[in-house]
């Protein structure tokens, strides 16, 4: 059997973890029992969270084994959670603050070369989202921000600069937002009155086209999602943090992801089955491989379709509602012989 095999096999055979029993946390992030399970920490190994937020992943990955963790995170609002992290896991416990995006140079700049696992919870936290002075929630009152980390251009510029047909493809795109001209062109007329600065502005406006709810949720959700994701650039920070992760995973190493809306999971699942094989073309014929080396995929799939959160889990945290979970393993194949494009 080899290393791959044995991997998934005590991946597939460990049971899910009760949480409530076993790790004691301020903050228990979105089905940490199957993260644990697919991760499979061991001792010594080194881990990266690459989405630290408030220190769930990393805490239980430190609490469940002598392993190592270096923690990523863009927003230098959680500084003080990680140190708290430093000294209770002295020597094993290291916070980089950075985009995960960057996960293959923030190693590189500590002589790693490789780890044994990596960990994504993407999209916004739950402090940003309770913490109306980030301008991350529709149901509070701040300033229109939404940034992640507190430099570059924030919601506001969007909206108050944006052409009709940039706010349209933005809401479209990243939201899904059927309606995005009328929205986009609602915006426009309204910001010639009067310049946009808080979160209940935008509200008004698109609950003037919408009204307040679209199906089940508030009608501004799908703007303040795509407004999120444009001014933090989510999408391009995803793709190259998935890129990144495969390089610095050992062989054997697991790479797992926990998205929270159909646009992330999409790029992930296409990710996934890109470069495990299951995607047609996977395999450049232009790939630098000499023709004695087989071009096999370098990715295993833990997850044939994507984990969703059990019942129980939802009632305690109906954020956890959306979320999916997908995991893979890393095999022997050289990174050099992956699919054209990346």
């Amino acid at each position: 059997m080899n290393e791959v095999s044995k991997n998934k096999k005590k991946s597939e055979e460990r049971p899910f973890l009760d949480v409530s029993q076993e790790i004691s946390l301020k903050h228990i992030p979105v089905m940490i029992s199957e993260v644990l399970s697919f991760l499979d920490p061991k001792e010594q190994e080194t881990y990266v969270d690459g989405t630290f937020g408030l220190g769930g992943y990393s805490s239980a990955i430190l609490k469940e084994s002598n392993a190592h963790v270096i923690a990523i995170d863009r927003d230098e609002e959680v500084e003080e959670i990680a140190k708290e992290l430093e000294k209770e896991f002295k020597g094993r416990f290291q916070f980089i603050r950075s985009n995960f995006s960057e996960i293959e140079a923030v190693l590189l700049q500590r002589e790693l070369s490789e780890v044994q696992g990596v960990v994504f919870d993407l999209g916004v936290s739950s402090p940003q989202i309770d913490n109306a002075e980030r301008g991350f929630s529709f149901q509070k009152e701040g300033p229109l921000d939404m940034r992640m980390e507190k430099t570059g251009f924030k919601a506001l510029d969007v909206v108050n600069t944006a052409t009709e047909e940039m706010l349209a493809d933005i809401f479209y795109h990243y939201g899904d937002e059927t309606k995005s001209r009328r929205i986009a062109r609602a915006i426009l007329k309204a910001r010639l009155q009067k310049p946009f600065t808080t979160t209940s502005e935008l509200v008004r406006v698109v609950h003037s086209v919408m009204g307040a709810k679209s199906g089940k949720i508030d009608s501004a959700t799908r703007v303040f999602q795509a407004l999120r994701i444009y001014v933090n650039d989510e999408i391009g920070s995803l793709k190259k943090g998935l890129e990144g992760a495969l390089k610095v995973l050992s062989p054997g190493g697991r790479l797992i992801i926990v998205t929270f809306h159909s646009l992330e999971d999409r790029i992930v699942k296409d990710f996934f089955n890109m470069h495990s094989g299951k995607s047609k073309n996977s395999y450049s014929r232009h790939s630098p491989l000499p023709s004695c080396v087989p071009q096999q995929p370098i990715l295993h799939l833990l997850t044939p379709k994507a984990i969703r959160p059990q019942e129980s889990e939802i009632f305690q945290n109906p954020r956890a509602r959306s979320a999916k979970l997908r995991a893979a393993l890393r095999t022997m194949t050289p990174f050099y012989s992956m699919m054209n494009g990346v």
